[in-house]
């Protein structure tokens, strides 16, 4: 099992929600966060006074999946999250050592 990690801009999180429930991913918990990375932010203008903005609106999924569709997950999020301009986003795949459904008190696989 592995926990995917997905920090993406907050307008393609519908057509990421859409492509991974294409592939049959049922479950995923859903962020909102800021940060930055190599744009290092922006600055902006207001009532004329110049500032930056160093922690820009991102949205960050925790999905958690079984070893066999990794890949169709990794693909899914990089094909609808992709806008092709700086700020797009990364991804992390973590390893989960285990998971526990509280309601049915399944394990592993069952799980998730």
């Amino acid at each position: 099992m592995k926990l995917i990690i997905a920090i993406i801009k907050p307008f393609k999180l519908e057509e990421v929600k859409g492509a991974l429930s294409e592939i049959g991913v049922e479950g995923m918990t859903v962020t909102e966060v800021k940060g930055f990375g190599r744009q290092k932010g922006h600055t902006e203008v207001y009532r004329g006074s110049e500032y930056t903005v160093d922690f820009l609106p991102k949205v960050k999924m925790e999905i958690a999946v079984t070893d066999d569709i990794v890949g169709k997950t990794l693909e899914a999020i990089t094909k609808s999250a992709k806008t092709g301009k700086i700020g797009d986003g990364k991804i992390f795949v973590l390893p989960i050592e285990q998971a526990v459904r509280i309601r049915t008190d399944e394990k592993g696989e069952a799980a998730i």
